[in-house]
């Protein structure tokens, strides 16, 4: 049965590993979701990742973090669905925390935080909020 929201499963995953207290995660590969990915390295939500070979198929091994024993990552939601996208200008895309927390976000451009698509002023679909 084909997945209808993949990235929404790789966010799922990694909720469901950090809550089991996992070092890593396994998700099924794609481009999206590397990106996406990216995006949480470089904003330190996660150590990182590296791709293997899961029963024939390319799969990312996400390696989590925690800090004091607490996930870094508290809240990681999906915004926009399969069955509802949304879509931000530039100016217009939400503030996380008053700026503590970070959004994702598809551009022309690539996958970026909510600051880096500012600073480049694009914007576009509004994939998943995280703090």
């Amino acid at each position: 049965m084909p997945m209808t929201d993949p990235l929404g499963d790789m966010l799922t995953r990694i909720r469901n590993g950090q809550q089991a207290r996992k070092d890593s995660i396994l998700t099924p590969a794609s481009k999206l979701r590397s990106h996406v990915l990216d995006v949480l390295q470089r904003e330190g939500y996660i150590r990182g990742y590296t791709e293997e070979e899961l029963a024939g198929q390319k799969g990312l091994r996400i390696e989590l973090k925690y800090f004091e024993g607490q996930p870094a990552i508290q809240h990681l939601a999906r915004v926009s669905k399969p069955g509802r996208r949304v879509y931000s200008g530039a100016r217009e895309l939400p503030r996380i925390r008053n700026g503590l927390g970070i959004t994702i976000v598809s551009t022309p451009r690539g996958v970026l935080s909510d600051a880096e698509a500012r600073d480049q002023n694009v914007g576009g679909e509004v994939l998943a909020e995280v703090f």
